[in-house]
């Protein structure tokens, strides 16, 4: 156990460089709290920062949302199929958003546990194996700043192990072009182009949305298209490639676990600049889909078995 705790001070240290990038993801995400409309009843929501845990905790952390029912319906859903999948250990939830944490607390009275927070509470309360996973999209700046900060608390536990992020191999590729599909087949007729926005990133993980158009190409699907909002491909591209074919009408569709505010603002309002004034200034029928990835099941599932394939480190 001593050599799983040295890799992950080892990557601690590296993450400690990027901890300027990770800032720099939660500054361009701090427009979220300036969002003011109703978003849901977060009263009776469960944050899973309940003590009493055990000697065995499930640690699921992800950057949040102050969007209360999609926070439920994702970040929610995925808590709650961790807590099915292994009844053995306690779920627990952090954010690594403060100030998302922060909003939701002054707003609507609902505290939520940020990463510290939540691996003090582990601490005090005498876990002694700790399995943390991330709902991260990519090992990007975020997720690796989040291997720093579990780092240091590694020597804490028994045991500390995590899982990956959401796109790691080419099967979760595969399993989430399944899920994305799936969920938006009856718009593929052809006439429709299905457009999927993803955040982006300054970190070279930006590729996997390049890469996840590529594997869209050759799986058959040449009706998808996936662009972002930071980075490439940018709206600008894809709304190029989208009029190099004979579409009439476009599905907006976030390529992002949670549909906060970039589904909300930059893809679905009516405000110039946003994905869907874009369209249809080109002269498309848009529908948008407010429906984060965390909602599928499949994504669910993938979340799951990253979880079980970490756990596989664990001794008894």
């Amino acid at each position: 156990m001593k050599n799983k705790m040295a890799k992950l001070l080892m990557a601690g240290a590296c993450a400690a460089a990027l901890t300027m990038g990770a800032a720099m993801v939660q500054a361009e995400d701090a427009a979220e709290t300036e969002t003011e409309m109703y978003t849901g009843d977060a009263s009776n929501e469960n944050v899973r920062n309940q003590d009493d845990i055990g000697e065995k905790e499930l640690l699921v952390v992800s950057f949040g949302t102050s969007f209360n029912d999609n926070r439920q319906a994702t970040i929610g859903a995925i808590e709650a199929a961790m807590e099915e999948a292994f009844p053995d250990f306690a779920v627990r939830r952090g954010f690594t958003s403060n100030i998302i944490i922060d909003h939701v607390l002054s707003r609507d009275g609902v505290k939520i546990d940020d990463v510290d927070e939540a691996l003090s509470r582990a601490v005090d309360n005498g876990v002694k194996t700790l399995v943390v996973q991330p709902t991260h999209l990519m090992d990007g700046f975020e997720y690796n700043d989040l291997v720093g900060q579990v780092a240091e608390y590694a020597e804490e536990f028994d045991q500390v192990v995590m899982g990956q992020p959401l796109l790691t191999d080419d099967s979760d590729y595969d399993e989430v072009i399944k899920a994305i599909t799936e969920f938006t087949a009856d718009s593929d007729d052809g006439q429709t182009a299905i457009v999927f926005m993803g955040h982006g990133t300054e970190a070279e993980s930006n590729e996997i949305y390049a890469k996840m158009q590529d594997k869209l190409t050759e799986a058959g699907y040449a009706n998808y298209f996936v662009g972002t909002v930071e980075a490439t491909p940018s709206l600008d591209d894809v709304l190029a490639d989208v009029q190099a074919g004979e579409y009439t009408k476009v599905v907006l569709q976030p390529l992002m676990i949670v549909a906060g505010d970039h589904a909300n603002n930059d893809m679905a309002s009516d405000e110039e600049g946003s994905w869907k004034t874009a369209f249809e200034a080109a002269g498309y029928e848009v529908t948008c889909n407010l429906n984060g990835l965390g909602e599928m099941e499949r994504i669910q599932g993938l979340f799951v078995e990253h979880a079980r394939e970490a756990m596989e480190g664990l001794s008894e």
